[in-house]
């Protein structure tokens, strides 16, 4: 048994086991696809920075992180939404098991990277969702994009999904600390420390706004 095998059997609960063990060499396979489809994608937005830096004489990615979902949370969700517990489900349920999250340093950074990754040939947009426009109710913003990008294998090639999502640093910073917070439990003013965060985040909003004006107050006197 290798390593992944064992991590994966880990992250099961004792009734999980029997049901998806029979599945293990599917799931790991699945597994890999998904590695592979991130490399895609990040190959694409890296080759897209350099091209920007090249051009406009800057960086407009502070990171790019990516991540595979846990055995652990797949089952979970699959349970959580009634689906069935298999690889096939998770495949035709879940579009987020592989993930790459890319911080940028401005607003328009965003929406002009992301408009040029969905334009490629070999990108398919399945669904855009613009929560910096219209923010969640707590005051998340972020720009989630659901991609299918082809995986070439040794015998096939495959169309796998992936979650895309674009911040910028400050909204990166507020997502992460309400993430830390929400699982906090037994607190008292809950409703109190809800609002606070909305505002938080509308303070966030309006220094990317800020910062985005100034740098082409900068950019427009260097034109000069």
């Amino acid at each position: 048994m290798n390593l992944a095998e064992l991590d994966f059997r880990e992250k099961m609960v004792p009734e999980q086991v029997d049901i998806v063990l029979k599945e293990t060499q599917p799931f790991l396979g699945l597994m890999m696809e998904c590695r592979c489809a991130l490399m895609e994608v990040e190959t694409k937005l890296n080759v897209l920075n350099e091209e920007f830096a090249l051009k406009y004489n800057r960086n407009p990615f502070e990171a790019i992180k990516s991540r595979i979902k846990k055995p652990i949370s797949i089952v979970e969700k699959l349970k959580r939404k009634g689906f069935p517990i298999s690889v096939k489900s998770m495949e035709e349920n879940l579009f987020d098991i592989a993930g790459i999250r890319v911080i940028c340093s401005f607003v328009d950074d965003i929406y002009a990277i992301a408009a040029l990754l969905v334009q490629q040939d070999d990108i398919t947009l399945i669904e855009a969702k613009d929560y910096i426009k219209k923010p969640k109710q707590n005051g998340y913003r972020s720009l989630h994009l659901l991609l299918e990008v082809p995986v070439f294998l040794a015998e096939e090639k495959k169309s796998m999904k992936v979650e895309v999502q674009f911040r910028t640093i400050a909204m990166d910073f507020w997502a992460s600390l309400e993430h830390k917070l929400k699982y906090k439990k037994d607190i008292s003013d809950a409703e109190e420390i809800f609002v606070e965060l909305q505002e938080c985040a509308d303070i966030i909003s309006n220094m990317d706004l800020r910062m985005q004006e100034i740098r082409n107050r900068i950019e427009a006197q260097e034109e000069k």
